[in-house]
C-alpha cells in the first residue's frame, strides 16, 4: 500500500470544505453572484460550485437572491450569504453605561440598547448584562440560540494564564477569579472579552475613520485613558496584551508620583482621565460642584479658569500623542472617549502642545462613532469569529482530514 493512500478517504472532504468556504468567502465579501461569476472569481468548475453551493443552501449558510438579465436574454440565478443563519452579539461594559447591540451573520445591527450602569458589585453587574442582552435579542424577534458567539469589552486586559481581567479599577471586583466563567454562563457558551479601547480601534478599522488607513491610533479619554494601536491593519496587542495601555505612561514633575509603582492606576490616568481633570479644575480654582462636562461648558463660554484646565489637559495628552508619533509613527491619531468628544476645545490647544515637545505631528482626528465605537468593535469581532464557526458546525469544516 502506498504510504499516503490511508489519506485518501480525507481528501474529497477536505477539497469539499474548501471550494465550500472559498465560495461563501467571496459572497460575503463581494455580495450576491451567480454560479458562472463565482466559477470565475473562485477558479473553481461551475459544476462544483454548484455543488458547494447545494451543500451551502442545505446548511442554511447561502439562500438564493433572484435573477440576473444577461446581455442574450439569459437569466442566471444568484446566490447570496444567508443573514439570518445566525447572529452574534456586543457588549460595552463601563463604569457609566451598559451598552448591547446583536447583529445578523451579514453585519446588519437588528438590536440596539444602552442602559446607563447602576450596578454596585461585579455580581450584579454581570447580571444586569445578561439580562440586557436577553432583552435586546428578544426585541429583536431572534431566538436566543441564534446567538452563536458574544463578544464583550470592558476596562482592562484579560490574562490568558489566570483567566481573570487586570488594570480595570473603574470596574469594583470586575478582577476577580471566575467572572470570565460567568459571563460565559450568563450570555453564550462561545465568548471573548476584550479590551474596550482595543474593540474601539476595531470599530473604528470596521466603521469610521480607520477603515482606509493601514497605521493608526485610538486615543480613549474618558473615565480612564486607553489607547489601541492598529499597525498594517491589524490590531498589536503586545507580548501581554498591555499594548496601549498608556495610562500608565508617567509624568515629569507633578504628575509623576500620581500612580503609585505597582498600582492599578498609572501616573497618566490620574492626572488626564476625568477624575485628574476635575482634580486640576479645583487646583485651578474652580469652585462648587465640579465636574468633566462643567469645565468644557465654561471654557466654551469663555471662563479662563477652565480654559486654563482645559489647556493644561491638552499639554498631558500631547505627551502620549508625541511618544506614539516617536514609536509607532500612525497616520492618524483618532480621538475618542467622553473627554475626547470635545474635539472644538481640545484639537487646537492639543495640536499646539504636541508641536512644543515633537516635530513629529501626526492629524489628530474626532472619532465619528462616538459611544458607539467599542460596542460596534466588538460586533465586527464576534462576526469574524462567528463565521468560521457557523461554517465548522455546519458545512463540514470540522470532519476535515488533513492531506
Amino acid at each position: 500500500m502506498a504510504a499516503d493512500e490511508h489519506l485518501r478517504p480525507g481528501r474529497p472532504r477536505l477539497l469539499r470544505a474548501i471550494n465550500e468556504r472559498a465560495v461563501l468567502e467571496r459572497l460575503r465579501a463581494a455580495g450576491p453572484a451567480s454560479r458562472s461569476e463565482l466559477a470565475a472569481a473562485t477558479g473553481v468548475s461551475k459544476p462544483t460550485v454548484g455543488q458547494a453551493l447545494g451543500n451551502l443552501e442545505r446548511a442554511g449558510l447561502v439562500r438564493p437572491a433572484g435573477q440576473r438579465v444577461g446581455e442574450r436574454g439569459r437569466s442566471a440565478l444568484l446566490y447570496e450569504l444567508d443573514p439570518t443563519a445566525a447572529y452574534v452579539a456586543g457588549v460595552d461594559v463601563g463604569r457609566s453605561w451598559i451598552r448591547v447591540a446583536v447583529a445578523d451573520l451579514g453585519g446588519e445591527v437588528v438590536g440596539r440598547r444602552d442602559e446607563r450602569n447602576r450596578a454596585r458589585s461585579a455580581g450584579a453587574l454581570v447580571e444586569r448584562v445578561r439580562g440586557l442582552a436577553h432583552e435586546v435579542v428578544a426585541e429583536a424577534g431572534v431566538a436566543w440560540d441564534a446567538v452563536v458567539h458574544t463578544v464583550v469589552g470592558s476596562p482592562g486586559v484579560l490574562d490568558p494564564e489566570t483567566g481573570r481581567l487586570r488594570y480595570a479599577p473603574n470596574l469594583p471586583g470586575w478582577g476577580r477569579a471566575g467572572l470570565v466563567d460567568e459571563l460565559r454562563d450568563a450570555l453564550t457558551p462561545s465568548l471573548a472579552i476584550d479590551n474596550d479601547t482595543n474593540l474601539a480601534a476595531l470599530g473604528e478599522r470596521a466603521y469610521g475613520r480607520g477603515r482606509e488607513v493601514a497605521d493608526f491610533v485610538y486615543l480613549s479619554i474618558g473615565t480612564g485613558v486607553g489607547m489601541g494601536i492598529v499597525v498594517g491593519g491589524e490590531l498589536h496587542r503586545g507580548a501581554r496584551g498591555a499594548a496601549g495601555e498608556v495610562g500608565f505612561l508617567p509624568l515629569a514633575g507633578g504628575g509623576l508620583g500620581a500612580g503609585a509603582p505597582g498600582g492599578s492606576r498609572g501616573a497618566l490616568e490620574e492626572a488626564a482621565a476625568a477624575g485628574g481633570l476635575i482634580r486640576t479644575g479645583r487646583e485651578m480654582g474652580m469652585t462648587g460642584a465640579v465636574t468633566a462636562e462643567r469645565i468644557f461648558n465654561a471654557a466654551q463660554a469663555g471662563d479662563a479658569t477652565a480654559v486654563a484646565t482645559v489647556e493644561r489637559e491638552a499639554e498631558r495628552l500631547a505627551v502620549v500623542v508625541a511618544a506614539v508619533a516617536a514609536i509607532v509613527d500612525p497616520e492618524v491619531v483618532i480621538l475618542g472617549g467622553g473627554i475626547g468628544a470635545n474635539a472644538d476645545l481640545l484639537l487646537p490647544r492639543l495640536e499646539h502642545a504636541v508641536a512644543e515637545l515633537t516635530p513629529l505631528r501626526p492629524p489628530v482626528v474626532l472619532s465619528t462613532l462616538g459611544a458607539d465605537a467599542i460596542v460596534l468593535g466588538a460586533i465586527a469581532t464576534a462576526l469574524d469569529a462567528a463565521r468560521d464557526l457557523v461554517f465548522t458546525e455546519r458545512a463540514g469544516d470540522g470532519r476535515m482530514v488533513a492531506p
